[in-house]
């Protein structure tokens, strides 16, 4: 019988390109499910019209103006929040989620955009996490991890931008916060991240 909890929780996975947050996010996923917990999996962008857009339009670099990047962004987020991650976690599950709005602060402020506008905008509608788990490599390092991708994303992908990017990220601070070194074997890092989930799964009065 699947593990209950009376309320759901939101699992964010973060870090620049080639930190290893899909795998570790789906390592999370399949570590849930063995234990018997109801998890589910998503990640932005999403498939949605909003997301597929962003795939899309990100495959050419200047395609978008970092202005029209974010209100793609933030559609997108809109749709996942109503859903899939509001359902999910009132139904008491585990939401395990690869990206969120915390992305677009890091990614399009290294582009200009205030980071405290780009905050607020999402903060009105999107559901707050109770963890979030940013991978931390180097740019060099994460370009060198996803230079086999079949797709690249132009749009993201330079190293002098994901140095700004990481820099960004390495600033978030907070309870919900957890930074951990991505560049360490993956079934330790994997371990790690576990040992900060776990708490959160326990009865809550």
């Amino acid at each position: 019988m699947p593990r209950k909890l009376k309320k759901g929780v939101l699992v964010v996975l973060e870090g620049i390109d080639g930190s290893g947050k899909t795998t570790q996010a789906r390592s999370l996923l399949r570590r849930l499910r063995y234990r018997g917990y109801r998890a589910v999996f998503f990640r932005e962008p999403t498939r949605g019209p909003w997301g597929r857009e962003v795939k899309r339009l990100a495959a050419r670099a200047d395609s978008l103006t970092p202005d029209e990047e974010l209100e793609l962004f933030v559609r997108d987020r809109r749709e996942n929040v109503a859903k899939n991650l509001v359902p999910a976690l009132e139904a008491g599950k585990v939401v395990v989620l690869d990206r969120y709005y915390f992305s677009t602060i890091a990614y399009q402020g290294a582009k200009g955009i205030d980071t405290g506008k780009i905050r607020r905008m999402n903060e009105v509608f999107a559901v707050r996490p109770d963890l979030v788990v940013v991978l931390d490599v180097d740019a060099r390092a994460g370009l060198a991890r996803v230079r086999g991708r079949k797709t690249r994303d132009e749009l993201f992908e330079r190293e002098d931008y994901l140095v700004r990017v990481a820099r960004i990220f390495r600033g978030f601070k907070g309870p919900e916060f957890v930074h951990l070194d991505g560049r360490g074997d993956r079934r330790a890092v994997g371990r790690a991240i576990w040992a900060r989930v776990a708490p959160l799964l326990l009865p809550r009065t």
